[in-house]
This record gives C-alpha cells, structure tokens and sequence, in this order.
C-alpha cells in the first residue's frame, strides 16, 4: 500500500463523522447497569450464593447455556452486587476464563495471585500449588468465590486433578472455605469427570435459555443508545442485527459484536447512519474471521484430522479418515492418537462448524458416522502453509 492509500484512508476518518459516543459499551467486558431477561437466572444464583453473608458456605454451581446466553454477565454482576452487601473484607470472589488461562497450573496460580501470593510461573507441581492456595485462604480466614469460566476446557485439555483438589480442599480450610462457580457451553462435559469431582461440584445448576429474536432486538436497542450518537444507529440495523444473531441459537454477544463492527464498517465508509447493508458487511466480516481464528488456534492434532478430511471432497468416514489421519501423522512426525480420541476431536470441529459429523444408517449393516469438510479447502491449506509441521505435506 503507497502513501497516498494510506493519506487517503486518514482523511477519509478525519472527515467522516464520529458515530460512536461510547465504544466500549460493546466490548466484551462491558457488564451492563441491567440484564434484560435474565431476572430469574440472577435471582437464582443469588440465592445460592446468599449464604456467604452470614458466613455460610454456598454450594457450588454451574451454570449452563449456548455462547451468548448471558451466563458470565449474569454470574459477574450478581458477585459485584454481593461485594456491594459485605461489610468485611474477608470475601474474595476471582474470575478465571480458563481458555485464557490456558493450563490448569495458571488456573491456580490466578486464583493465587488474586489471593496476594507470589508464585512462580512454573517449576511448582499441582499439589504444592493448591497447598499454598489453601494455606493462604486458612492464613486469612477468608471467604473465596471462585468463577471457572470455560470450566469444559479445563477438564477437556488437562486431568482432574485441579477440580478435584479445589472441591475438596475445605477439609483443609476452616474458617475460610472456597466455593466454585462453574460456567459451560457444553451440557455433556460433565460425562468425563471422575465421579469424585462430579459428586462434590454438581450441587447446584443452572441452564440458561437462548435469547428470542425479540429479546435481542431489546437488548440492542438498549445498548446502541449508550454506544451510539443519536440517530447513528437505523432501527432496521438494529433489527436485522438481532435476527442474524438470534437464527445462530439467541447469541447475544454476537449480536452486540455485530452491533459494534456494523457501526465501525459504516464509520469506515462515510456514512451518516449506520444502515442495513453494513449490518451485512459486518455480518461477513466476522464470519471470515471467525474462521481464520478458529483455524489458526486450532491444536496440532485437530489441524491435522482436518487436512486428512480434506482428502475426501464428497465425505468419508471414520474408517478411512482414520486411515489418512495415521500416514499424515507418520509424515509429519506426530503421535497417532487412538481411533477414539480421533472420534471425540470430530466431534469438537463438528461443533467450531469446521467439519460435518452425521451419523448415518446402514442398513443390517449398522451406522456410521460421515465425516464432510465445511471450510473450503484453498483456506484450510492456506492456513495449515502457515505451520511448519505441515509444510512439506503440502507440497505434495
């Protein structure tokens, strides 16, 4: 790009008009003043965490639901509504998005750090790092709340080791105690849990609906007041914003992310108002970057079951995917995983959309599962050229 694309696209912005009065109204951490439609749902987790106030442990509990449906605006805003109502200083509520965290030992060591421990970034092993967690808690007699948000990755990616010391550790705690939140978009992660974990951290749960079309429509109205100057923002965007997000399952938070991205593809182009059509330019947009991320943050096996797929344009199953997947692995140097554990990473891309894992019948034959490549095929090669592991499959 020259310096006169470049001169043009400054002017364009320093000519155009502002439509934003407050962006970050639709930023992902925003925690609105109220929570349309999820009355109920912040009821009943007060409720259980209700306890903490005169110094009762709460039971643990998880909170359910699709991407989008409000379970960790809901979960935040009823812990900062709590802090409001102690009068000690001896409650502690901690947030850890699990994905972010990446590993159960950085799970731990926020849940540390928030606590004012000083902890190695690694070189601990697991039971002296929750040991520490707990000598603390004791040490302060305090009253900690903890919010595991993806709580299913944890349990995916690692042991449960993590979850089965935190739901036990109040043997060691007296007269502090720690009490789990879990949050999940997996209704069946809970089938992999030892049945030690299951029984001490399922005491309670909560599943949250997917939001009606009609719900959205509200829930943007509302925003795009505080995010937007007057009249910036048509009503038949905000419409169309919510039917795009509620035909994807009621998400919310896609919703207000296509909400904000409409308003910066219109702020890009001059516009005076943010209209239906670049409701659907950001509508694409996320789409294809949706993708991109999802491809590019995919671990190396899933990356690779993904390009033995691909060696089947009209679909295959699970037999000869496997097959492909075993020489791709022996090429490129990875360890074959088992036919089953093959089976259960299908199953995740089947649910990022990257893939389509139907079960199909036989006949006497019985049923199996057909295995269809959803991406198209120059954009998974194109992304898989950007890893090494795979460099050389490609050229062949």
């Amino acid at each position: 790009m020259s310096t006169d694309d470049l001169e043009r696209i400054f002017q364009r912005a320093k000519q155009g008009k502002a439509l934003f009065k407050d962006r970050e109204v639709l930023t992902p951490d925003y925690i609105p003043a109220r929570l349309p439609f999820r009355d109920a749902q912040s009821s009943a987790i007060a409720e259980v965490l209700a306890p903490v106030l005169h110094g009762s442990k709460p039971s643990n509990l998880l909170l359910y639901g699709k991407t989008g449906t409000g379970k960790t605006a809901v979960a935040r805003y009823v812990l900062s509504k709590l802090k409001e109502q102690t009068d000690t200083q001896d409650l502690t509520t901690v947030y850890v998005n699990t994905r972010l965290a990446n590993t159960e030992y950085r799970t731990l060591a926020e849940l540390g750090g928030t606590l004012g421990l000083k902890l190695p970034f690694t070189g601990l092993s697991m039971g002296e790092l929750l040991s520490r967690v707990e000598q603390e808690i004791q040490a302060r007699h305090t009253r900690v709340i903890l919010v595991l948000d993806e709580i299913d990755y944890l349990v995916k990616n690692s042991t449960d080791e993590i979850l089965y010391g935190l739901t036990r550790s109040n043997e060691q705690l007296s007269p502090g105690f720690l009490s789990l939140v879990g949050i999940s978009n997996d209704l069946q992660f809970k089938e992999s849990l030892d049945p030690r974990v299951l029984s001490s951290l399922s005491e309670e749960e909560l599943v949250f609906p997917p939001y009606t079309v009609t719900e959205l429509q509200e829930i943007l109205a509302e925003r795009a007041g505080l995010a937007f100057r007057k009249g910036a923002m048509s009503s038949s965007a905000i419409n169309l914003c919510a039917a795009i997000a509620g035909s994807e399952h009621g998400d919310a938070r896609r919703a207000v992310d296509l909400l904000r991205i409409s308003g910066e593809v219109a702020e890009r182009e001059g516009l005076e108002q943010v209209d239906d059509e670049s409701v659907r330019k950001a509508s694409a947009k996320m789409e294809q970057d949706r993708i991109d991320e999802a491809l590019r943050s995919l671990p190396i096996q899933n990356k690779a079951i993904l390009l033995a797929s691909s060696r089947f344009p009209s679909g295959t199953n699970t037999g000869e995917l496997y097959i492909a997947y075993n020489n791709i692995c022996k090429r490129s140097g990875l360890e074959v995983l088992t036919q089953r554990r093959v089976s259960g990473i299908l199953a995740e891309l089947d649910l990022l959309g990257l893939v389509e894992a139907s079960v199909v019948s036989q006949g006497r034959r019985g049923r199996t599962k057909r295995i269809r490549l959803l991406i198209g095929l120059d954009k998974l090669e194109k992304i898989l050229a950007e890893d090494p592991t795979f460099e050389a499959i490609n050229r062949t």
